[in-house]
């Protein structure tokens, strides 16, 4: 039961809860409280910054990098008389040291015998010695002040000591800035300790770079950092900073740079020092002190620097354009030599660059067009427009390869997109150049939308040119045209269009929006999709080609198919023409044999005789489907198949070649090159399959290159295109795609909480012939296709500490130069005619190197450079063992 207090007693009790709650609230205050120096004291510390780059396996003994030494002294200004964990201190450095950060004989040393004054320069080190305020709250670096004037290196270094200076008393979390950007750290505090952990993934930083978007040729960083504060009586005793930045190449992380930085401030004595002034704020009283020091930030800035004696654009072109002639595109030199281009063309203006294009051998002109198109920047873009003519049939070479370069552009911009806008607007000469402007406008849309820039104008206007484009012509090559830029494209919405299309008439529409749809993720595959897929391949509503209904099965079997999918497939085979009856069973067989997705419920459908039985799986012919792995290593998996389909006379039908990447669950379609032939028949006087009857003689080739598809080539059309070129028709085959791609392009500068830049460079670069033919011969009755891909691929990857006054970076990279062919003969004097596949890669040179180097403005240089060659044997890829015994049987008769 409770009873009424009397009104003396209410007033001491709320008298002690007001005592309670006055402790409670200074006891809160206390355990928040940040640290604080005292007034009248001078802090000498001892303070050194360290940058060693190497590789991540590399001694430290052995980094190229420098460190710079000093004193620093802190005392404190002023304080807020409101709070006392707001102070201004005034900090500076003195009896600056640079020497190296490595081991180094006497002789490798560029630094010994130099001063600080030698190295920095007058000026610089004046200025690094001039004093400058930090306003320190809570712990936390809230402004920095220094002269305007002073060169932006210098105040960044001033921004790396005051980053020592960051802690709290409380353990947790916090979003906190200093000089290497803003970031989540992680605090744990004990008595006399405090570790601050930085979440480095979430690190937001002033200078924003790019990368490559497909990360099986993208770059991987792994960076850490952590700071040790030991205090005594509040005060900072020691703080210790080690930070790590890994960078890798995904292909091949043995290929990787390491940045080591490390900062240490000891305090080694405290002296009587200055006494602190009021004032009302602290930018007050910095203006009262020193009305030069201006707030400048807490974050590193950008540095400019000049480079001096470095070549111009001109020198760099006459240096490695002999590596840039047709003849040496195999060699090792020529990306070597397209990279350092592009490096030097990035940093070139417009008229610089117009100028090379304008005094260039008409030979090397398609590498430089090449080359000055993967820049990707505004000067190289403009010119290239300048230079090149569209509205002339000339020419036709260098607007393709201007057309290709931008399809495989790392990192297009909505300015590259709206110029294939304007030129697809404008005058074209060549029919065939119009059709790869739309074609390659679909890749450059994709690869925008996955940079997360799908909303902007230009990107929006081309997704509805593209969307409409099919239904907008009634002529079948631009109906194709927009169906290839939708297959680049990738669109969510542009799997409607593709669905109504893949059920065309016209066998060419089908093949291309069914092979489209293949490439999207299962999940955009609606059941409304698979329903139409599967109409095709058994014909419900109406006859088709088998190259159509074969691809409408890959679809079916790549997109999570259903119980009931399988199993009709499996009971069709049986009922198929001779040798589609074939290709559906290799299929089946690689999908078991591989372990595809779909392989677990095959085998689930197979348990049932009905499915599975003798008279199903024993069906004969030459078609087949086959996959293999091409290399796996613990970085890349490197997969391939060939698929070969044959009309039942003999001829084929469908050839079909990948080559796929995969690194840590991304992947990669390397390569895809398909021919395909139709309406033969008559030439062997053979009867054609149900449904085609009517085609017109036709052979082509399409290819698709690191994920971007290109125009298709033709080889004949029409009966009399065919028969003037098998009277004409050389043995050398028909280029597809050569010339210089740039697949790897990384560019990211790496703010280190010392105040230092880390500048990171990786590119590689592929130079690439794939070229295809067709022979046919009625006098041997034999047939043989070809496809020829010649290539030589150099990475190299690039860090660079650079502050105008030293500079220190290390080089890594590999190179190789590959050969792969892929040959198919076919004999069909007799039945069952003989077929023979062959895929051959020869043996190769592999190099890998590493490189370091130091420098002083003075000239002095250190470098050293290490290399390993090997040669990688080469080898017939496996196929099926079919394949092998007609292989004996073919060269057997040839002899």
């Amino acid at each position: 039961m409770l009873t009424a207090l009397s009104e003396p007693k209410m007033l001491r009790l709320a008298g002690l809860l007001l005592c309670v709650t006055s402790f409670l609230s200074t006891s809160s205050l206390g355990a928040n409280a940040g640290p604080r120096l005292d007034n009248d004291k001078l802090y000498k510390y001892s303070y050194s910054a360290e940058v060693g780059l190497n590789r991540p396996t590399g001694s430290t003994r052995g980094n190229a990098g420098f460190r710079i030494s000093s004193d620093v002294d802190i005392s404190l200004v002023w304080r807020n008389p409101d709070i006392q964990d707001e102070q201004l201190l005034r900090v500076q450095i003195s009896n600056v040291q640079v020497e190296s950060a490595g081991t180094r004989s006497r002789k490798n040393n560029i630094f010994h015998g130099s001063s600080a004054e030698s190295i920095l320069g007058k000026v610089r080190l004046e200025a690094l010695q001039k004093p400058f305020m930090v306003l320190w709250k809570m712990g936390k670096i809230r402004s920095l002040y220094a002269q305007k004037a002073e060169p932006a290196t210098i105040k960044n270094l001033k921004r790396g000591v005051a980053s020592m200076l960051m802690m709290q008393l409380k353990s947790g979390k916090m979003s906190e800035t200093d000089a290497s950007g803003k970031c989540l750290s992680e605090y744990k505090v004990t008595k006399d300790q405090v570790i601050r952990t930085k979440h480095m993934d979430t690190c937001k930083t002033q200078e924003m770079g790019f990368t490559t978007h497909s990360p099986v040729l993208g770059v991987s960083e792994k960076s850490a950092s952590e700071t040790v504060i030991t205090l005594e009586k509040g005060i900072i005793k020691s703080a210790d900073v080690e930070e790590t930045h890994i960078l890798s190449i995904n292909a091949r992380h043995k290929a990787a740079t390491k940045v080591l930085s490390r900062q240490s401030l000891k305090l080694k004595k405290i002296e009587v020092g200055p006494a602190e002034v009021a004032g009302k704020d602290a930018a007050s009283v910095v203006k009262s002190l020193d009305d030069k020091l201006l707030s400048v930030g807490v974050m590193v800035e950008k540095v400019k620097i000049k480079c001096k004696g470095c070549p111009t654009l001109m020198d760099t072109w006459k240096a490695v354009k002999s590596h840039l002639e047709p003849d040496s595109l195999s060699k090792a030199d020529a990306p070597k030599s397209f990279l350092t281009l592009l490096h030097s063309l990035r940093k070139a203006s417009k008229s610089e660059i117009l100028t090379v294009l304008r005094n260039c051998s008409k030979t090397a002109l398609p590498q430089l067009v090449d080359a000055v198109t993967s820049a990707q920047t505004p000067s190289s873009l403009s010119a290239i427009l300048d230079f090149l003519d569209f509205s002339k049939k000339e020419g036709l070479v260098l607007q393709e390869r201007f057309l290709y370069a931008c399809g495989f552009a790392s990192h297009p911009t909505e300015t590259m997109l709206q110029s294939l806008l304007d030129l697809s607007q404008g005058t074209i000469g060549s029919i065939d150049i119009k059709e790869s402007v739309v074609i390659i406008m679909g890749a450059l849309l994709r690869k925008l939308c996955l940079k997360g820039a799908c909303e902007l104008p230009t990107v929006v206007k081309v997704k509805e040119m593209l969307l409409a484009g099919p239904d907008s012509t009634q002529v079948e090559s631009e109906v194709q045209m927009y169906l290839l830029a939708l297959k680049n494209a990738l669109l969510p919405e542009g799997v409607p269009v593709l669905a109504k299309y893949a059920e065309s008439e016209v066998g060419a529409f089908s093949t291309i929006a069914i092979t489209a749809l293949q490439r999207y993720d299962p999940q955009l595959i609606t059941p409304e999709v698979k329903e139409m897929l599967n109409r095709i391949y058994h014909q419900n509503r109406r006859i088709y080609e088998k190259n159509v209904r074969a691809a409408a099965a890959d679809v079916i079997m790549s997109s999570g198919p259903s119980y009931m999918e399988v199993k009709n497939l499996l009971l069709s085979i049986g009922h198929l023409p001779h040798e589609m009856n074939k290709y559906m069973l290799s299929k089946i067989q690689d999908i078991l044999r591989f372990e595809m997705p779909a392989c677990n419920l095959v085998r689930q459908v197979m348990k049932d005789m009905v499915s599975h039985n003798y008279d199903r799986f024993s069906k004969t012919g030459s078609s087949s489907a086959f996959s293999g792995f091409m290399a796996r290593t613990a970085d890349v998996t490197s997969t391939y198949n060939l698929d070969i389909l044959y009309s039942g006379s003999g001829v084929l039908r469908r050839s079909n070649m990948n080559i796929y990447g995969q690194s840590d669950n991304a992947l990669l379609h390397g390569l895809q090159v398909t021919i395909e032939a139709q309406g033969l028949e008559s030439l062997i006087a053979a009867t054609p399959d149900e449904g085609e009857e009517e085609l017109e003689s036709f052979a082509g080739m399409s290819a698709l290159l690191f994920d971007v598809q290109l125009r298709p080539v033709t080889f004949f059309k029409g009966y009399s295109d065919l028969m003037s070129k098998m009277f004409s028709m050389s043995a050398d085959p028909i280029s597809v795609v050569k010339g210089l791609i740039l697949l790897t392009d990384h560019s990211q500068v790496i703010p280190l909480q010392s105040g230092l830049r880390a500048s990171v460079e990786f590119q590689g670069g592929l130079a690439i012939d794939i070229s295809g033919g067709m022979e046919f011969s009625l006098w041997y009755r034999e047939s043989k296709t070809s496809v020829n891909n010649r290539g030589a691929l150099v990475v190299i990857g690039n860090v660079t500490v650079d502050t105008d006054f030293v500079s220190a970076g290390v080089e890594v990279g590999f190179e190789t130069e590959a050969t792969l062919d892929f040959i198919t003969t076919v004999q069909f004097s007799e039945y069952p005619f003989l077929v023979c596949m062959q895929m051959d890669k020869t043996t190769f040179p592999f190099r890998e190197t590493v490189s370091k180097q130091e420098k002083l403005p003075s000239g002095q240089t250190f470098s050293s450079k290490r290399s390993r060659d090997q040669l990688v044997p080469g080898s017939e890829f496996p196929l099926h063992q079919e394949n092998s015994n007609m292989c004996k049987k073919v060269f057997e008769q040839a002899w």
